[in-house]
């Protein structure tokens, strides 16, 4: 196989891997928190919708650093 069919083959791999690694941590914060956080950005609530943007990017930011490890 060609090595950039084989890099693109991995990065793809691992980007499939970090996306599921981020929907697992923002899903595991929206159960163990004890504020249903979907039913009050539907309600219009702003704060609510910068938890979650904070919640995503920080999962985002350690999912990262570890790939890149």
């Amino acid at each position: 196989m060609a090595p950039r069919l084989t890099q693109l083959l991995l990065t793809i791999g691992w980007t499939v891997v970090g996306v599921l690694l981020i929907y697992g941590g923002t899903w595991l914060f929206d159960l163990l928190a004890p504020i249903d956080y979907r039913s009050e950005i539907r309600r219009g609530n702003v704060a609510a919708g910068l938890v979650v943007a904070a919640v995503i990017l920080g999962v985002a930011a350690v999912v990262v650093s570890v790939l890149l490890t």
